[in-house]
């Protein structure tokens, strides 16, 4: 390879990695990216798009199978398996090759191989156990992202017990599915597959759902999911797995009761933590806790020169959160006025059915932080488009600082949540107060009148209920 030195190289071309990797050829900065599997990341090819490619398949046969409740007819409504892994799976490819184009726009060189960091400045890079070449940068971005948090007894083995690897080509969708976490990634995948026909159990050591989400909003997403037919046990572990010819066997333990269920297959979806070996940090002395990589407000780690961004850079581990760091660190390096990201104001989303979004406090953080607050709530079922579109069971919460107006959170569940959600984000990064948002016209007949009603209803002001 003729170019050995860069102004900064990046490590890993998922979200984080290749958004920041465009950024940098932007501000004039010779630019490389090493990338060992695939350009996008997990996010692009195992995360983020394939799965909603899937669920998009399961909500239309959702659909055609409820033909009858829009006055349509629909018969012998089947699907095929293969078919829904194959557009899953052309989906990824397609954006992946986008990233490619992305970055050759960009003029970024890509660098195929395993990267380690032999000293501030200086990159080996590897590929099948082969040397690539030794790189030389100035900065050095790490954006090697995570993988499956792996419990002991729920070792993944690809075959009875997957990760979201397996789980999202199966050959065949499985009669019966034992998913371990309620986190976005076991709800989504529970969502789809109780879709799709399979019976499947969800089992969450915590009492609540969707744990990082507000508890009446994951209460209420928890009712929906189980009238599909889901079974959920929360304050529920598995103590063991048995492999047998007929499935596996989970023991599950909840309040001293024990009790067994036999399932086809187990997804193992307790969380993920992040790709931090085999870099060389330990030997530089880069700082890490808990399985991520310590660092400041703007990527930078306790080695001058390195830097990290993404889920590899701790919680909350999304994509849409790893391209904003990846901006801002790029940005600091070349001396602009970066700002530091508010996590507070990153938005969540579940793409379960129902759809689960969310920004900011939830109420009990809000009120443990001591804050006086306000609270605004209103239904689906007030809002004139979502009883047309047959979804009118959800609901749109919004939580106001009661002394300033500021608003603190807005938490919301059902039909099309994570695209609503974005408003009350810009609304927070703007600082806007409950009157400028009681003052906003918003379009009828919408979804997102239900914003301005959830405001309206925190000041005693709501119309539709």
């Amino acid at each position: 390879m003729a170019d050995t030195s860069f102004d900064i190289l990046i490590i890993g071309a998922g979200p984080g990695g290749y958004v920041a990797a465009i950024r940098a050829a932007q501000l004039g900065f010779k630019t490389a990216v090493v990338e060992e599997k695939y350009l996008g990341g997990i996010c692009l090819n195992w995360g983020c798009i394939p799965t909603k490619a899937l669920l998009r398949s399961a909500e239309i046969y959702r659909y055609i199978t409820n033909a009858k409740a829009y006055g349509l007819l629909a018969e012998k409504v089947g699907f095929d398996a293969g078919a829904v892994v194959k557009r899953s799976r052309d989906v990824s490819k397609r954006l992946n090759q986008g990233v490619g184009f992305l970055l050759k726009k960009n003029k970024v060189t890509v660098i195929d191989g395993r990267a380690r960091i032999a000293s501030p400045g200086k990159v080996t890079v590897t590929k099948d156990g082969k040397a690539v070449g030794e790189f030389l940068a100035r900065h050095i971005i790490i954006a090697t992202g995570a993988r499956p948090k792996i419990l002991p007894g729920l070792e993944p083995d690809g075959k009875e017990v997957w990760t979201y690897f397996e789980a999202m080509v199966p050959e065949r969708i499985p009669k019966s599915l034992l998913i371990v976490g309620s986190g976005a990634i076991g709800i989504e995948f529970a969502s789809f597959y109780r879709t799709m026909g399979a019976e499947v159990t969800v089992v969450e050591i915590l009492e609540q759902i969707l744990p990082v989400e507000d508890a009446e909003i994951a209460e209420l997403a928890r009712k929906q999911l189980a009238k599909s037919g889901m079974k959920i046990l929360t304050g529920s572990k598995v103590a063991s797995l048995r492999k047998g010819g007929d499935g596996v066997t989970a023991a599950i333990e909840a309040k001293g009761v024990k009790q067994e269920i036999t399932v086809e297959k187990v997804i193992s979806a307790v969380g993920v933590t992040g790709n931090t070996e085999d870099l060389g940090l330990e030997a530089l002395g880069v700082r890490a806790d808990r399985g991520v990589i310590v660092v400041d407000d703007f990527g930078r780690t306790n080695v001058p020169g390195i830097y990290a961004i993404g889920d590899v850079a701790g919680p909350p581990m999304l994509a849409h959160k790893a391209e904003h760091e990846g901006v801002i660190c790029v940005e600091k390096i070349k001396g602009l006025d970066a700002h530091p990201m508010d996590k507070n104001k990153i938005p969540g989303c579940t793409y379960c059915h129902p759809q689960v979004a969310s920004a900011g406090l939830t109420e009990a953080k809000a009120k443990a932080a001591g804050r006086e607050i306000r609270v605004g709530r209103f239904p689906f079922v007030g809002n004139g488009k979502a009883i047309a579109l047959g979804e009118d069971q959800g609901l749109v919460k919004t939580i106001f600082d009661a002394k300033t107006g500021e608003l603190l959170g807005a938490h919301l569940v059902g039909a099309e949540v994570t695209e609503l959600i974005q408003g009350f984000v810009i609304a927070m990064n703007l600082e806007t107060t409950e009157e400028e948002l009681i003052q906003s016209v918003f379009p009828h007949p919408t979804l997102s009148e239900m914003m301005h009603e959830s405001v309206l209803d925190a000041y005693n002001r709501a119309i539709h209920i």
